[in-house]
Formats: structure tokens, C-alpha cells, sequence
């Protein structure tokens, strides 16, 4: 039983013929999934942290360093999911070519960026929806709205909010990848078009004085007993990395290819136009909002402690523009739904992925025959994410969502070359253009962020892959599918 063994692709053939997954999106859906994850992190949430802990006004420069690596990596990812259109992303692209602990490395560090990226979104949809109340002169309690980490008070304190937020999503996601998807392209239409207010609105706004300097000298931010070294070329780097996890929305389309109409040709289209449509969006927001507010102002500890949570919103509250605050709110809250919805489905297509080839619980891998939905695996995911979001921190949670994101599109990089040089008479509707430079310059520039990630975050990345690899070697391996390969998947 070799630790490289790889999952033939007529498995992975055979894998498609039997799904009890529905197959109900098309290129637009596809689209839609990608734009619907990508835009929210980190317009909504990661703007604030972005510049006031990393980049200073130059965030827009951290935003086209993570858009580069990103490109790198959508590019192998098409060429994968032309080949094997199947659920379980990365994971999958690697057990059929370089090997299954490779692969099983690869689906460990995928649970923890969409478990993390899920949690992150929950507890900064709490931080918009409070803000919303507030509002309608609605106030929570301090301890019903705050991690325990964060609350000023004594005794308990839980972020409700941020836990009933991924109940009603799950609920939502049980009843069916369709209608799913069909309330996802409603609101994608509604958060992009907040956007493109925040940007021509907001041009109206700017400050000029806010972007000098625009890369702020390096320095060391102090909070209570922790320092955080900031700004210079360093930061904007450092805040590359940290942003990142905001591009994961086109990982997520290449999660969705079990359930696409025509995945072959689809999924690479999705996954590119959701990239280039996000990342212009990046770009011009974060422009927009250094120039309307200084990076300063965004500190947790200063006299907008708010404002890191729901940056967008605070900058026009600051700027006098109260209604224009009003309207991000209300489209932030709204949209910020439909990135924890496809975080948590493309979570547990990738926990579909790897039960049905025994690497995890078969209970994973049950799929309801009714609603084409994997409940079970849902319901679990839910209740874990649920919880931990009620009771941690978003700075990280953040950080170690980009250590799984960069981690997973580095090993994409090398796994598609490899299948280049190993199979290439395969055939592929999609071919990375010169894929060894192109590839090069993904597993180089994802490194490199991996590695600019704060101490707490890659210490805490690289605890979780080690309780990984005693997983696999304590369960997965000696109970893979492979080992017994007629073995059917589960429904319920």
C-alpha cells in the first residue's frame, strides 16, 4: 500500500457515472459562484485589517500581487478541472497524478482554508449585521456580539450572530444546489452593484492627503502585549499574503464540477472571468477607500474601533455620507451571505471528495437522493463551523484561511506539470500556455506569500497539517478505496 499510489482516472471516470450529485450549473452559475465568494472577504472585511495592520494606502498594490499569484494558479486549475471535472479541487487534481499522501496533504490543507474562510466570513457578517441594527437603534449586548478574546467584560461572551448566520445558510444549502445557486446569482447582482457605487460614489469623497504617503516608513504596531511589524514594501507584501484568502471564490468553481452542466469547458471559463472581474474590483475599492479614509483611522483601538469590521460602511459614515452607509450595510450583510454559502458547499464537495475514496468517514460521502445535497456532511460541517466562529477572533482566522489557499495553489502548480510531463496524451479542452514558466512563477510567488504570513498563523497552519499526516497515517491510508476499489458510494 504505497503512499503514492494514484487514483487512476477511469476511477475518477467511473467516479462521474455514478454521482448522485445534480447536475445543475452553467457557465454563468459557475461564474456567479466564483464572483459570489470572491467579492466580500475582501472588499467588505479584509480592506480594513489589510490597510491598517499591512499596507498603509498601498493595499491596492497588495491586491495586484495577490491577483498575479492568483492568475498563475487559475490558470492551472482550468487545465485541471478540463481534465478531471469532478468535486474535491485540488485534492482530486492530485490524487490522480502525483499521489494520495500528496493528495490527502493537499484535501487537509483545503478543510482548514474553507473552514477558516467560512468562519471568517460569519464572524464579519456579525460585525455588518450589528452595524445594521444599530441603524434602527438596535443595540446587542457586548457579550452576545464578542468573541471572548475580544470582549471588555467579565464572564461569557459569544458571537450569536455570527453562529446563527451559519445555521441559516446551512439550511439553505440542504435544500438543494439549484435553488442554492439561484439565490446566490440574486444577490451576486446586488453586491456587485453595491461595489460599483463604492466606487463612483466614493471618487466624490477622496481625500487626496490620505494616500501621502502612499507607502507608509515600515514600523511595529503595538497592542496590549503582542507587536506587529507594518507598512514599507515588507507590508504590502505581508498584506499580499493576507488578503489573499479573499481570491478563494475561483477555487470554489473548481469544487462545483460535479454539479456543472458542462464542466469541461465551463468550469476554466468561471474560474478566469470570476479572477479578472474580482480582481479590477479590488483594486478600484481599496483605492477608493484609503483615499477616503487614512489607514490610521481603522485601528481597533482608536476612536473608530468599528470601523475594521465593516471598513466600507464606516469610511462613508466618516466622510458625513450616512446614507451611503446605509446602502453598503444593507448590500454587504445581504452579500456577505452568499461567500459563507459558497465556502461552506465548496467545504463539503471537497469532504464528499475525499470520503468517497475512503480517506475520511463514509458519512461524508452520503448524498440525499431527493435534494442532490450531501445533508449529513452539511450538517456536521455546519455545527463545527458554527461554534468555532462564535468563539474566535477574525485576524486568525484570516491569516490561517491564506496559509490553506496558498498552500493548496502551490501544490496545484506543481501537480499540473507534473501530469503534463506524465500524461500528456490526455486530453485537455483548456492548456496552460507555457506552462513551466507559468508554473515557476505560481509555486515561487505562493511561496513566497506563504512565508510572509504572521508566525502565529504558519505555527498554527503547520500544527493543523501535521495532525493531518497523523490522521492519514493512523486511518486514511490503510482504509482508501484503493485498497478495495469495487467499493460503491453511499446515498441516504
Amino acid at each position: 500500500m504505497s503512499i503514492w499510489r494514484v487514483k487512476p482516472i477511469s476511477a475518477f471516470e467511473a467516479d462521474i457515472k455514478k454521482s448522485n450529485l445534480k447536475r445543475v450549473l452553467g457557465k454563468w452559475s459557475l461564474t456567479a459562484i466564483g464572483v459570489g465568494a470572491i467579492i466580500g472577504g475582501g472588499i467588505f472585511v479584509l480592506t480594513g485589517t489589510g490597510a491598517y495592520y499591512h499596507a498603509g494606502p498601498a493595499l491596492a498594490v497588495s491586491f495586484i500581487i495577490a491577483g498575479i499569484a492568483c492568475v498563475f494558479a487559475a490558470l492551472c486549475y482550468s487545465e485541471f478541472a478540463s481534465i478531471l471535472p469532478v468535486e474535491g479541487s485540488a485534492y482530486a487534481y492530485a490524487y490522480g497524478t502525483i499521489g494520495e499522501i500528496f493528495a490527502w496533504i493537499i484535501g487537509w490543507g483545503l478543510i482548514l482554508e474553507y473552514a477558516m474562510g467560512s468562519m471568517t466570513v460569519a464572524v464579519s457578517w456579525s460585525g455588518y449585521f450589528n452595524k445594521l441594527l444599530k441603524m434602527f437603534h438596535i443595540k446587542l449586548p457586548e457579550w452576545l456580539t464578542t468573541d471572548p478574546a475580544s470582549y471588555t467584560g467579565e464572564g461569557f461572551s459569544m458571537n450569536l450572530p455570527a453562529f446563527l448566520i451559519v445555521l441559516l445558510v446551512i439550511s439553505l444549502l440542504i435544500k438543494g444546489t439549484k435553488s442554492a445557486a439561484k439565490a446566490n446569482n440574486m444577490i451576486v447582482i446586488l453586491k456587485v452593484s453595491a461595489v460599483i457605487f463604492v466606487i463612483i460614489a466614493g471618487l466624490f469623497f477622496i481625500n487626496t492627503a490620505n494616500w501621502h504617503p502612499f507607502i507608509p516608513a515600515a514600523t511595529q504596531i503595538i497592542e496590549k502585549e503582542t507587536t506587529h511589524n507594518a507598512y514599507g514594501i515588507g507590508g504590502i507584501v505581508s498584506g499580499a499574503a493576507a488578503i489573499f484568502f479573499a481570491y478563494v471564490g475561483f477555487d470554489a468553481v473548481s469544487t462545483q464540477a460535479g454539479e456543472a452542466i458542462n464542466p469541461k469547458k465551463d468550469v476554466p471559463f468561471a474560474i478566469i472571468a470570476s479572477l479578472l472581474i474580482c480582481t479590477t474590483l479590488y483594486i478600484l475599492v481599496s483605492l477608493v477607500l484609503t483615499g477616503m479614509m487614512s489607514y490610521k483611522d481603522f485601528n481597533p483601538l482608536g476612536k473608530y474601533p468599528e470601523a475594521i469590521k465593516a471598513p466600507v460602511a464606516y469610511a462613508f459614515d466618516i466622510a458625513g455620507q450616512a446614507w451611503a452607509g446605509f446602502i453598503i450595510t444593507i448590500a454587504a450583510t445581504i452579500g456577505l451571505i452568499s461567500v459563507l454559502m459558497v465556502m461552506i458547499m465548496g467545504q463539503s464537495r471537497i469532504f464528499l471528495g475525499m470520503s468517497k475514496d475512503g480517506l475520511i468517514p463514509a458519512v461524508f460521502s452520503k448524498v440525499n437522493p431527493i435534494s442532490g445535497t450531501p445533508k449529513t456532511n452539511l450538517m456536521i460541517l455546519g455545527g463545527i463551523i458554527a461554534i468555532v466562529a462564535a468563539f474566535t477572533p477574525i485576524n486568525r482566522l484570516a491569516d490561517m484561511t491564506s496559509f490553506g489557499t496558498l498552500f493548496a495553489f502551490t501544490m496545484v502548480c506543481i501537480a499540473v506539470w507534473i501530469l503534463r510531463v506524465k500524461q500528456p496524451q490526455l486530453t485537455r479542452t483548456f492548456k496552460v500556455p507555457a506552462l513551466p514558466v507559468i508554473a515557476v512563477c505560481g509555486i515561487s510567488i505562493n511561496t513566497y506569500l506563504m512565508i510572509n504570513l504572521s508566525l502565529d498563523a504558519q505555527l498554527l497552519s503547520l500544527g493543523w497539517l501535521a495532525i493531518g499526516i497523523l490522521v492519514y497515517f493512523g486511518y486514511s491510508k490503510k482504509r482508501a478505496k484503493l485498497n478495495q476499489p469495487n467499493t460503491e458510494a453511499e446515498t441516504e
